[in-house]
Order: structure tokens, then C-alpha cells, then sequence
């Protein structure tokens, strides 16, 4: 009996050993089950994280992205419609009141490309078809809103001493071609009143301007012949100097060139004539001490039919501040140039010239010494580079636009347009009246003081 016993204990505690070993291993199975559950649930719970982290980085560099595209294309917009508000408001002005543009060379393009026949090719017409590189054109002339054009008689420096008034009487019988071949275009005007005239007519306005002192041939008759033809300024010099005034090379350092030291007593002889009989003094590319000269005994005030600021591009063309306060002592006007090398020179050059840098100039002109005092002559088709956004004679309500963009009112662009330069020729036209009963000066320039004697038949 006691054996038995002893065998059914020994059987129950083999079955209780095995049934702890299996409860430990059944419990290190649920350990390790509930352990990779934990680190499955980790993992996934950091996987989960960092792509609704990604996903919201990316959605809001998308939306930031969104945000700047849409902000970029509504400014553009915004910038798309203002500019062509104020392309209309432009328009408008330069509907208003005649722009007068004061320096063009088409009539120098025409000696080039066509020598000088003006039915070779139709002003009607996009002459770059023609002539390749040409910037005027009546349908460019009508969408830049042209009121009223200086046509520049320009003939080279080579002919002076030889026949440079027989030159300049082609050039002025070239431009009173083209005005007549296009009569309900082109009016010819030789007064004030007449530009306006012609504007309310709906014609463009055409006048002369004798580009170089050289044209005359230092004589005071030719002179009064240029005037009796129509010419109604005349610049002094042009790339040379005449034998009574000085040209703008001489300003530069490295000139070695023969010196007036400005303008001659017969050169004031004929500034002075100018001003008898009407005719308005250009002071562009002539030297400071010419310019110097001509502000203390001219009578009338002058103009400057296409120069730029010196400040701002160191070009000796260019007007430099002393002087254009002169010119307001004076109240002459300054024709702002569009060629871009005496818009963009100097130390701040940049590599390409833009419409803005001519606006730069204008604005200078107005800060310091007036808007009274400031005009448009850009000299198309007399250089042959000009700013992006002033490629030709219809871009000027682009530029008028851009001013008006910087604040300009309507009644200050009228007066840049036009109204400036009506002021000046007005008061040239009155100083002629005051001065009528003057006689024509006789003079004639002393043998000693002509450069070249051997063209002569004294």
C-alpha cells in the first residue's frame, strides 16, 4: 500500500513539474507575442508619424508653392492691366496736345538707302522691309502718337569747306518731298501756331532743322536763305567745329584738337542773327563753353533738339548740371535723346540699355531745374542703337507710361509732350517781332578766321 502511494505522488509531481514547465513556456511565448506586438506597434506608430509628418511637409510646401505661383501670375495680372490703363491713359494725353519729337535723320536715311529718292519707297509702308534697319514709318509714326517732327537737314563734317550748303539744299529739298508726296499725312509748318494747326487737323506737323553750323558755310546770307526756306533752328556744330564755335570732342581729355575756346565774335554775329529773324539756337553737340558763350548773349531762349544728362552718363554730348541751371535762367528746353550711348555710360553702364534709363534722365531734368524745361528728341534713324522698349517711332506711350508709373500728372507729360517747346518757339517768334526793324547784319567772317581760304574766290 505504501508503495502505491508512493507512486501516485512521485506521478503527481512529475505531472506538476511538466505542468509548470509548460505554464512557463505557454508564459515566455505570450511575453514574447506581447513584445513583437509592442515593437510592431512602435515601428508602425514611428512609420505612421513620419509620413503624416512628409505628407504635411509636403502639403504645405505645395500649398506655400501654390500660394507664390498664384500670387506671381495675380501681380503680373495686376501689372498686365495697369500698364495698359496706363497706355490708354497715354494715349489719351498724347491725343490732347501734340507731341513734338525735336530731332529725326529720315532724311539722312533716305540719302543712304535710297539716295535721295523719295518714290523709291512708300512711307506707308514698314520700311524695315525695305531698308532693313529703319526706324520711322507713318504707321509707326500714328501708333506713336506723333504730333509734331523736327526733320533734322544733316549732311557730314567731310563737306565742310566744300559743298556743304549745295548738300544741305538736297537734304531740305528731300525732306519737302516726302512732306508734299504725303499730303493728308504731313503738314509743313514753320511757326508755332502752325504746329498746333496741323495737330487739330489731324496731321503730323513737319519742320526743319539745319543739323551743323557747317551747312552755312560761315555766311550770315546763307543763313537768311535757310530761314526764308523754312529751317527754324539750326545747331551750331555737329562732329566738327566751324570756324566760330567750338564742337563737343573738344570737352573731352584726350582731344587734341585746334580750340576756339567756345564761340568767336562772328559766331555771336550769327547767334544774334538767329535771333533777329526767328530762328531758334540748338545748343546739342556743341562744347560747354560754347553752350557758356551762347546763354549770355542770345536774346531768345534756346534749345537742345537732342541731348541727354551728363550725371548721369558722362558722354560730352550730354548737358551737364551748371548748364542746365544756366538753361533755366535762360528758359530753354532740353530734347531728352533716346540713343543709348549717351543714355547708358560712365562708371553705373550696365550691359543692356532699357526704356527706364531714359525715363532716368527726363526725371533728372525735371528735379533740378523743372519740368518747364524738359522735351522728347530721340534722334531716330540718326544712330543706330537705341533701349529695349524704345526701338522705333511708335514706342513713345510706352515711355509716357512709364512716367506715369513714377507720378507724373497729365498736365507735366503735355508740357514734356509739347507744350515746353511751343513755350520756347513762341517767345523765339516774339524776340524776332521785337526785333523787326533791325537791319540784316552785313558781316562777313574776317579771311583770317577761315580755316580752309583755298575753296575761296576772295
Amino acid at each position: 500500500m505504501e508503495m502505491d502511494l508512493s507512486t501516485d505522488e512521485e506521478r503527481f509531481a512529475v505531472r506538476r513539474r511538466w505542468l509548470m514547465k509548460w505554464k512557463r513556456t505557454v508564459f515566455g511565448f505570450i511575453v514574447l507575442f506581447i513584445t513583437v506586438v509592442l515593437v510592431l506597434t512602435i515601428v508602425i506608430t514611428v512609420i505612421v508619424t513620419r509620413k503624416s509628418n512628409s505628407d504635411t511637409h509636403a502639403e504645405r510646401v505645395e500649398e506655400t508653392t501654390t500660394r507664390k505661383y498664384t500670387l506671381e501670375i495675380t501681380k503680373n495680372i495686376a501689372h498686365e492691366e495697369s500698364l495698359t490703363l496706363r497706355l490708354d491713359r497715354a494715349n489719351n494725353i498724347l491725343g490732347s496736345y501734340p507731341l513734338i519729337d525735336g530731332h529725326n535723320d529720315l532724311a539722312w536715311k533716305y540719302w543712304e538707302s535710297a539716295n535721295n529718292r523719295v518714290y523709291s519707297a512708300n512711307l506707308n509702308t514698314d520700311l524695315t522691309k525695305i531698308w532693313n534697319i529703319t526706324h520711322t514709318d507713318i504707321p509707326r509714326m500714328r501708333k506713336g502718337k506723333i504730333g509734331a517732327q523736327f526733320w533734322a537737314c544733316y549732311v557730314n563734317c567731310i563737306s565742310q569747306y566744300k559743298d556743304a550748303v549745295s548738300k544741305s539744299l538736297n537734304q531740305l529739298d528731300t525732306i519737302k518731298k516726302f512732306i508734299n508726296r504725303y499730303p493728308d499725312v504731313f503738314q509743313f509748318v514753320t511757326t508755332a501756331q502752325g504746329i498746333l494747326d496741323a495737330f487739330e487737323g489731324g496731321k503730323i506737323g513737319s519742320l526743319v532743322g539745319l543739323e551743323g553750323g557747317h551747312s552755312i558755310d560761315s555766311s550770315l546770307a546763307n543763313l537768311r536763305m535757310f530761314y526764308d526756306l523754312g529751317v527754324r533752328y539750326m545747331t551750331l556744330t555737329h562732329d566738327c567745329s566751324t570756324p566760330w564755335a567750338d564742337y563737343w570732342q573738344i570737352d573731352e581729355p584726350d582731344c587734341n584738337q585746334t580750340v576756339l575756346n567756345g564761340t568767336t565774335e562772328f559766331g555771336k554775329k550769327i547767334i544774334l542773327e538767329m535771333n533777329r529773324l526767328g530762328m531758334m539756337v540748338d545748343l546739342s553737340q556743341v562744347s560747354k563753353k560754347t553752350m557758356i558763350d551762347v546763354l549770355n548773349i542770345t536774346k531768345a531762349p534756346v534749345i537742345y533738339s537732342h541731348s541727354s544728362v551728363f550725371t548721369i552718363c558722362p558722354n560730352y554730348r550730354n548737358v551737364q548740371d551748371d548748364i542746365l541751371r544756366m538753361t533755366r535762367e535762360n528758359g530753354g528746353v532740353v530734347m531728352v535723346n533716346f540713343y543709348d550711348k549717351v543714355i547708358n555710360c560712365g562708371p553705373n553702364k550696365t550691359s543692356v540699355t532699357v526704356l527706364s534709363q531714359v525715363a532716368d534722365h527726363i526725371d533728372y531734368i525735371k528735379k533740378l531745374i523743372g519740368v518747364e524745361y524738359v522735351g522728347i528728341g530721340a534722334d531716330y534713324d540718326g544712330v543706330p542703337t537705341f533701349p529695349v522698349g524704345l526701338e522705333d517711332v511708335s514706342k513713345y506711350p510706352v515711355l509716357f507710361a512709364e512716367l506715369i508709373n513714377r507720378g507724373w500728372t497729365d498736365e507735366e507729360l503735355r508740357m514734356l509732350a509739347g507744350k515746353n517747346l511751343i513755350r520756347v518757339f513762341t517767345k523765339v517768334e516774339q524776340v524776332r517781332d521785337n526785333l523787326r526793324y533791325d537791319a540784316p547784319n552785313e558781316d562777313l567772317i574776317p579771311v583770317k578766321e577761315e580755316l580752309n581760304v583755298q575753296c575761296r574766290t576772295h
